[in-house]
């Protein structure tokens, strides 16, 4: 069947009806949900509702009953671990409502048995196991579950679902490995524009491979999101974090809130200027990438996952992406041995 991936991924909506394509697998932002009281999708699923864009939105509430708004048509799928999400699905209109969960599943859910990822919502059985999916860990196994259950509520075949999850590969800018360096992984998911995306993405680092430790670069806008929420996040992951880098406009409050609630955690400040002729004016991208390489050692992971806007030092969250690969790409050129600086004091 035609099918095309559009809206807030790139590829406009209206230019995907234009082209004629049958069936459209639509990203929306809460900002277009919004602004579009009228569509009904066949099938919408809502993740989850964590914090971001409260200052547009003016709070939780406005935040949450935008993205509801993706569950007006006539099958409502959403996270059910996630209680907000949860409670969005029992109280959405649609004649269907189906939850998607890291626990065995219950009628009209798909979830996690045996370490299989299992349909009981549309009777497709067993799908994929769940360390076969990617990318890894349980917020990748969420995303799969609940693709899943919009393409059953569509009439797609298991069959195809299923060969579908195996050849999965993620987009750019989506948990992206883009440069290895001294055995340090540097892997860029600048999508992670928020503090649950992030969450994601540092749990993502944590499965790649046993006693690896993630460096982590983080900031930008925060969009009315409390620094503390991104200080929670340091002090959660903790146990696999070998530092922090912080970029940004909003960067000083970044600092302030991972010495708060991870006092251990070596932090690293990078403002954007010219570092040994290395940095272009306006971009952060090659000091702090440098600066990771210092703090990371063999084995570890670099991650980009900065959950903020983009908008204050970058055109979007893909130039931002492309920044970091670039600058990976210039370390590779002159590398800086990673791990000489890990034994310095954090820089706050």
């Amino acid at each position: 069947e035609d099918a095309v991936a559009c809206g807030n991924i790139g590829y406009p909506v209206v230019s995907a009806v234009a082209a004629g394509h049958a069936v459209l697998a639509v990203e929306l932002s809460s900002f277009q949900l919004h602004w579009s009281p009228s569509v009904r999708p066949a099938a919408g699923v809502v993740l989850n509702v964590a914090e971001d864009h409260l200052d547009w939105h003016g709070g939780m509430d406005g935040y949450a009953a935008a993205k509801a708004r993706a569950l007006l048509g006539d099958v409502a799928v959403a996270g059910v671990d996630d209680p907000v999400a949860r409670g969005l699905l029992a109280a959405a209109p649609a004649a269907r409502r189906v939850g998607v969960t890291l626990a065995e599943p219950g009628p009209d859910q798909l979830g996690v048995r045996d370490g299989m990822l299992v349909d009981r919502a549309f009777g497709g059985g067993e799908l994929l196991p769940a360390d076969a999916v990617v990318p890894a860990g349980p917020p990748g196994i969420t995303d799969a579950l609940a693709a899943s259950a919009l393409a059953r509520a569509h009439g797609v075949p298991v069959v195809a679902v299923r060969t579908a999850l195996a050849g999965f590969t993620p987009g750019p800018h989506r948990s992206a490995p883009v440069g290895r360096v001294g055995g340090v992984t540097f892997v860029d998911d600048s999508k992670a524009t928020n503090p649950h995306a992030a969450d994601a993405a540092l749990a993502a680092a944590g499965a790649r491979a046993p006693g690896a430790r993630a460096v982590w670069i983080v900031g930008g806008l925060l969009k009315g999101v409390s620094a503390d929420t991104l200080g929670e996040l340091a002090r959660r992951h903790a146990g696999h974090l070998a530092g922090a880098v912080v970029i940004g406009t909003d960067r000083a409050p970044i600092v302030e809130a991972l010495a708060r609630h991870a006092p251990d955690l070596p932090v690293r400040e990078v403002a954007a200027g010219n570092h040994e002729g290395m940095q272009t004016p306006g971009n952060p991208m090659p000091e702090a990438v440098r600066r990771a390489a210092e703090l990371a050692g063999p084995g570890d992971v670099v991650l980009l996952a900065p959950a903020a806007a983009s908008m204050d030092q970058f055109r979007d969250y893909a130039h931002r992406g492309d920044a970091f690969a670039g600058a990976v790409r210039e370390l590779t050129a002159a590398p800086t041995p990673p791990g000489t600086s890990r034994t310095e004091g954090a820089h706050r």
